[in-house]
């Protein structure tokens, strides 16, 4: 039988995966250690779905790491995720407490999953100002020509992302290795038992729309203009995508309707669950052997097929 010494519970977005992940952790005895890139910046708070309310087990509030530990004038990335996740994940197992990752980031699931060997590569202004002369079509063969086996077309969909990977790539190549490897956190031993929820995709369409609905009740509109206000400019915002770029070129009047950003929200939240989902298959076609809990509605199934299957190996 194999041995296992934390969980792991991704899905796309808007499957709950907070409340099954909550309860899994605190069936177990765990603490969970969010995989979201957007919740470990403090003030994304409706626009990320941190929804701490449900960080509850049988009344008592349930610890967890990740979420609210940068703000929004640090660039948080890949390499600073797996860094500070080794830090939680080695004091989690030293106090003998069950590690329970939970999110929906591919990248930094996978960064932790398979061990990528992660180097920080600073910003480089003088490349920076070399690629702002060419049209992102010019830069996504650049970086295709750097990387001709990126696997995921939505790597090429926006102009900073792009420049990011020309950076990183090239930035691997030219640093002397051991120096950069010089003062990193050392990898702890990860042996994950893996859970992937997912609900059938017209019920997911459903889920988005509605879940939208009540982020804007709740004020994210507010919560983005309060960001703004505080001294964050509309392109940092708008380059955290999704619910903080469109509600963003709403605030700026660069949508017509609250009606036509909503739409096109829906839409975009649509496609992002779909590249998720394309994420995790290919991270299975690379080995990770993941448990898939049945693809119901209710999670409270779903939740009870995983504590049959991690109770195997977990007291």
């Amino acid at each position: 039988m194999k041995e296992y010494n934390s969980i792991v519970l991704l899905g796309p977005t808007a499957v709950g995966k907070t409340y099954i992940g909550v309860q899994l952790a605190g069936h177990f005895g765990g603490e969970v250690i969010s995989a979201d890139s957007r919740q470990t910046y403090k003030g994304l708070d409706l626009g990320s779905g941190k929804d701490l309310k449900d960080y509850f087990y049988q009344g008592k509030a349930l610890p967890y790491h990740m979420i609210d530990i940068t703000d929004l004038s640090q660039e948080y990335n890949v390499f600073h995720y797996q860094q500070d996740f080794y830090k939680v994940f080695d004091s989690l197992t030293k106090r003998q407490v069950l590690p329970v990752v939970v999110g929906g980031t591919g990248m930094y699931l996978d960064a932790i999953v398979r061990n990528y060997q992660l180097v920080d590569v600073p910003e480089d202004p003088e490349l920076r100002k070399e690629l702002s002369t060419k049209s992102l079509e010019e830069l996504g063969q650049i970086y295709l020509k750097l990387k001709p086996d990126l696997h995921t077309k939505a790597d090429l969909l926006e102009r900073e992302r792009v420049i990011r990977g020309i950076e990183l790539v090239l930035g691997h190549q030219e640093p002397k290795r051991s120096e950069l490897l010089k003062g990193m956190y050392p990898r702890p031993e990860i042996k994950p038992l893996i859970f992937g929820t997912s609900i059938e995709r017209s019920k997911l369409r459903e889920n988005i729309k509605k879940r939208l609905l009540e982020r804007l009740d709740e004020g994210m509109l507010d919560e983005v203009q309060s960001l703004h206000d505080s001294g964050y400019s509309w392109e940092r915002l708008e380059k955290l995508g999704l619910e903080y770029r469109w509600c963003s070129l709403y605030l700026q009047g660069k949508v017509e309707s609250k009606d036509e950003m909503i739409e096109k929200l829906y839409i975009a939240i649509g496609q992002f669950a779909k590249r998720q989902e394309t994420w995790f298959r290919f991270m299975e076609k690379n080995g990770v052997d993941i448990n898939w809990l049945p693809a119901v509605q209710d999670p409270q199934v779903r939740l009870q097929t995983a504590i049959e299957i991690a109770s195997k190996y977990f007291s």
